[in-house]
């Protein structure tokens, strides 16, 4: 050590310092990824966590040969320090540069920059591997067999919707706020229940199956803004099926019919305690637009469109030009209010 030349020490010690840098900050910032996270930016055709990639997914060989190499600097740095100066001084002087330089500040920078540094990085790390491979392989290996392999993380859905919320906050464009809305509905909206959303029978036509197809009765539903009504047999309670106003067309109210004549669309139930998702999936099943929602006593309490399911996953109301209301249930509050 005595050998070297003043000038070429102080080299040797920056140069040290220089690795001692890159080990500690590689080290902070490549465990910091998700090796699930940069994954699945890689297959989306993140170019950066391709690179990374590549390194990461082995995480006990990269950590144990970015760690061995990081204590084999610092021991020898802490050498080449003790050549210039000696006691106290000398531990002092090895500490604040080791600490400042080696660890502090490259962990404050490649914990910013994980990402794109490492990306840069990640051919010397990949040779990095390959020097350090005798020694680090079989403390990787037992550290693999000990602790299994990495499990994702995973997200509650209130951590995913204040994800979306966040990133539509940043104002980088990722995600604008209608996409937040739609998102957060499509998240949350399986929480909720039938009774929930459903419009509530005192605001819903039902009809008689014997109620008489007049022309006053056409025109009521011509200029009603439903395109389905349930119809019952004597008991608002025992509906038998569904009539569509598509089914008047033809019709003046001079043919003396009833509803009963009419073909009824079959009437479906579901019970308002059931959840929005299984109320999606049997509308997707069976086709239809309209369930009739039933309580625990097999009563008649409203009934649920598809419309509504997805008015509560956009978290807005669709109103067309027929609608007289854009909140049923508003309404519905409403006239009981006024009934009161």
């Amino acid at each position: 050590m005595e050998e070297l030349p003043d000038f070429l020490q102080y080299f040797v010690i920056i140069l040290l310092l220089g690795f001692s840098a890159l080990f500690s900050g590689l080290t902070l910032g490549l465990m910091g990824l998700s090796a699930h996270e940069l994954k699945r930016k890689a297959e989306l055709g993140d170019k950066e966590a391709q690179k990374v990639f590549k390194v990461r997914q082995k995480g006990n060989l990269l950590l144990t040969t970015l760690l061995i190499g990081n204590v084999a600097v610092n021991a020898v740095l802490s050498i080449f320090l003790g050549s210039i100066t000696s006691g106290v001084f000398a531990a002092v002087i090895a500490t604040v540069l080791i600490v400042i330089f080696g660890e502090i500040i490259p962990q404050a920078v490649f914990s910013r920059f994980a990402l794109r540094l490492g990306a840069k990085a990640a051919p010397l790390v990949r040779l990095l591997i390959w020097i350090f491979y005798p020694l680090s392989f079989p403390v990787a290996w037992i550290l693999d067999k000990a602790l299994g392999e990495e499990l994702p993380t995973i997200y509650s859905k209130q951590e995913l919707v204040k994800l979306i919320e966040e990133h539509e906050d940043s104002g980088d464009g990722v995600i604008d706020e209608d996409e937040e809305r739609i998102i957060k509905g499509a998240l949350t909206f399986s929480d909720k229940k039938v009774a929930d959303i459903m419009t509530p029978r005192t605001v819903v036509e039902q009809f008689d199956k014997e109620q008489n197809i007049d022309e006053e009765f056409i025109e009521k539903i011509k200029n009603s803004s439903f395109s389905r009504y349930p119809v019952y047999d004597a008991d608002k309670d025992n509906v038998i099926g569904i009539l569509l106003a598509s089914s008047l067309i033809g019709l003046d109210g001079k043919e003396g019919k009833k509803i009963s004549d009419l073909p009824l669309q079959k009437a479906i139930f579901i019970n308002e305690e059931a959840a929005l998702d299984d109320a999606l999936a049997l509308f997707l099943k069976t086709h239809k637009h309209l369930f009739i929602v039933k309580d625990e006593f097999a009563s008649v309490v409203g009934v649920l469109t598809l419309e509504d399911i997805l008015e509560e996953i956009l978290e807005t109301e669709i109103v067309d030009e027929r609608d007289k209301y854009a909140d049923m249930r508003a309404f519905a509050k409403k006239k009981g209010g006024a009934r009161q």
